[in-house]
């Protein structure tokens, strides 16, 4: 009989470290493969993706491009001179400019002043004119001939001085400066951002943690979303918010995981045990908290708008992948590491000796929070009503030049061009009528046209029978009548009186100008900015309340599922709700009202429809991601033996340095994208640092006691007769009194 051999204690210790590494190395194959797959992401990515692509407003300027060669355009350029733009110089100069660009091969139509002597086209002192222009392609394509384009014919040409603006220069410009203002705040908060990860962490060792799992989320969720923008359209904003999230995430459960693990170590548990037994506390709260983000974030799939729903698709990959890294890289790298994670603390001498936890001042915070419950809640409900009231006064619309800064040569340009030209010599609103000829049908043209110039905010009405104001025929049709008739039909072009039509009121003018009775039975197209506007109004509002009760339903079902209660949920929900209620407040009265001086003129007194909805994704997940944590301990601590009262100080206690420091974390990042010179960066570091420092303030440390406090028994009531012990859940131990250096 042949007696099995048993393993040595030596080579039992050496497989968890031998399993360890095989992880650390596959982690680091993976990252390495995702950086090769990744280059180029961001050339993939689009601008646009604000209005779904079947969307009327879309429908209408596409059929202008293709059957009228009409549209809006992609490039203008502004044409200056000391004299007159009629000079004969002048002319040559414009007529040469026009004849180069025509002859590019991505030069879909032009329109020059010079060439048509459209008195639109010229400013009314004589010395300026326009040339507007239209590229074929995509976006893509787009954005690459405006650049060239834009680089081979500004500047001095004979007499005549030339800049750029329109929507492809705009967007280039933006980007541009968006990289500078990121760039800019990677410079600041770099340093920043590393001083608060060594005191938080404790060691330079245990402050890289985070720094190699935000890395394998990042540039894994970067090579995943370069393989889905070859096969649907996926923003720039992806990108941006899915780095910021990925390392917010990797700070928050780096951070919980770490501190667990330093607590039971401290204990007496060695290495292995202590990270088993990390898993099965505070890993069970990242998996948890991950799945309600990612649950969230499916919410976003319901809005037909390629923004949106690739904010969605980077979104949940790196919430996934950013957990998959805590739960099974970071445990991994504290096996290998867990006995050498305390060496080279640079503050070691600033750090006070550990403290009985009834002595800390989250646990005295808790304590007097509760004696008086009802008058802290009411203080902090009052003042987040003050925050959150400008919300009521919100207008919303979208964005234009300018939000450029000043400085910018394309903002400059875009300044003279409003201030110089009438209608910036481009459409406000355009009507395409599909089929209508008006050799067979002028006479329902004529009156149609008429009704539309009666509109509140049209200014004049142009097409094919001529010019239109307040319902009268001001004018017959001259020159450029021709362009409004093709054999696809007729289209009408709109002039309004306001000079923001991405606002509300051009919202509402695009919405009237279709309810006009169309003069034909074939459907009528509308579109332009407020057109578009309109129609991203209304997708957002038609799925909003299926997306709100989806996030709620799946979000509340999943917390009941761990926290066995639920009013808990309930209380989370709507705490959160009203976090984001009051960031809202906070960005109106700042980027719209202009209290601070960041807003006002840059953003035309409106605040954008879409760029809030991004970033309350990114602070609803960060705020129930910091929800979960406070909740798994004080969880832990009551069905240990605690009365609601000492497990929600106890679970403040051991909680609340780890919320506030990872919010601090993102708050100071976000707060340096402040310092761009672009409103947008200013308006998302803004809300993100607000969001999370009303969380972890106010909510958080504030509300959460309190209002636990008041419901009393009443948080732990759940409907289910059997409530066992969770697979993996804590022995039940004694009230604890020790000490934690970390807690």
């Amino acid at each position: 009989m042949t007696v099995p051999r048993r393993a040595s204690p030596a080579t039992t210790e050496a497989r968890p470290g031998r399993r360890a590494r095989a992880v650390v190395l596959i982690a680091v194959l993976l990252t390495c493969l995702a950086a090769l797959g990744a280059r180029g992401t961001a050339d993939r990515l689009s601008q646009g993706g604000w209005t779904p692509a079947t969307a009327e407003s879309m429908r209408a300027d596409s059929l202008l491009a293709s059957g009228f060669d009409a549209g809006a355009p992609h490039l203008i350029l502004l044409a200056e001179t000391s004299g007159s733009v009629d000079a004969a110089a002048a002319r040559r100069a414009g007529l040469a400019l026009t004849t180069r660009i025509a002859a590019a091969p991505h030069t879909a139509w032009i329109r020059s002043y010079w060439t048509g002597r459209n008195p639109a086209l010229r400013s009314g002192d004589g010395h300026s004119a326009i040339v507007l222009v239209r590229f074929h392609g995509d976006e893509q394509a787009v954005r690459a001939a405006g650049r060239a384009t834009v680089a081979r014919h500004t500047g001095n040409a004979g007499p005549l001085t030339v800049a750029a603006s329109g929507q492809a220069p705009v967007l280039s410009e933006t980007e541009r400066l968006s990289a500078r203002g990121l760039l800019l705040a990677e410079v600041v908060a770099a340093p920043l951002v590393l001083l608060i990860l060594l005191w938080v962490f404790g060691s330079l060792l245990a402050a890289l943690l985070p720094l190699l799992v935000g890395a394998f989320a990042v540039l894994t969720t970067t090579a995943v979303i370069h393989q889905l923008a070859g096969t649907t359209t996926v923003s720039v904003f992806a990108l941006s918010i899915t780095t910021a999230l990925g390392f917010a995430l990797a700070v928050d459960y780096s951070l919980l995981l770490v501190s667990r693990f330093r607590e039971e170590h401290t204990a007496g548990a060695p290495v292995e045990r202590a990270v088993r037994r990390t898993l099965r506390t505070a890993g069970r709260a990242v998996a948890f908290s991950s799945a309600t983000i990612a649950v969230s974030l499916c919410a976003l799939l319901l809005f037909p708008l390629p923004l949106l729903r690739s904010i969605a698709y980077g979104g949940i990959a790196v919430v996934l992948l950013s957990a998959a890294g805590s739960l099974v890289l970071l445990p991994a790298l504290l096996v290998l590491l867990g006995r050498h994670l305390d060496r080279c603390d640079p503050f070691a001498r600033l750090r006070r000796p550990a403290k009985p936890v009834s002595s800390g001042a989250w646990y005295r915070l808790a304590l007097a929070v509760m004696r008086r419950p009802t008058a802290v809640a009411l203080g902090v409900l009052a003042l987040l009503a003050l925050l959150t009231y400008p919300a009521t006064q919100v207008r919303l619309g979208m964005y234009d030049d300018r939000i450029l800064p000043p400085s910018s040569p394309v903002a400059q340009a875009s300044q003279r061009l409003r201030a110089r030209f009438a209608t910036a010599a481009l459409d406000d609103a355009t009507v395409v009528l599909p089929g209508l000829r008006v050799t067979d049908h002028a006479t329902r043209l004529h009156p149609y046209a008429a009704g539309l110039s009666r509109i509140p905010g049209v200014r004049q009405v142009d097409t094919a029978t001529g010019s239109y104001r307040h319902g009268r025929h001001t004018a017959q049709p001259g020159p450029q009548a021709a362009r409004f008739t093709s054999p696809a039909g007729t289209w009408i072009s709109l002039a309004f009186h306001t000079t923001t039509p991405f606002s509300p009121e051009g919202s509402r003018i695009a919405r009237q100008v279709r309810a006009e009775p169309p003069p034909h039975a074939a459907p009528v197209l509308v579109g332009g900015p407020g057109a578009q506007l309109a129609d991203t109004t209304r997708t957002l509002t038609e799925r909003l309340p299926a997306a709100v009760a989806t996030t709620v339903v799946l979000t509340f079902l999943l917390l009941v599922a761990y926290t066995r209660s639920v009013l808990i949920p309930l209380k989370a929900l709507v705490l959160n709700t009203l976090t984001l209620a009051a960031t809202a407040g906070v960005l109106v009265a700042v980027f719209q009202q202009d209290v601070g001086g960041f807003g006002g003129t840059a953003t035309g007194g409106v605040t954008d429809i879409v760029v809030p909805s991004l970033m309350f994704c990114v602070a609803f997940g960060l705020s129930m991601d910091y929800e979960v944590f406070l909740l798994s301990r004080i969880i832990e601590e009551h069905r240990s033996g605690q009365s609601t009262s000492a497990a929600v100080a106890v679970g403040l206690q051991h909680t609340g340095r780890l919320f506030t420091s990872a919010a601090l974390v993102f708050a100071t990042v976000m707060a340096c994208l402040t310092l761009s010179e672009l409103v947008l960066l200013k308006l998302i570091g803004t809300g993100l640092a607000v969001a999370v420092v009303l969380d972890c303030t106010l909510v958080r440390a504030l509300l959460v006691p309190a209002a636990m406090r008041l419901a009393g028994r009443a948080n732990w009531w759940t409907p289910r007769v059997r409530r066992g012990p969770h697979p993996g859940e804590v022995p039940a131990q004694a009230a604890p009194s020790g000490t934690s250096a970390w807690g």
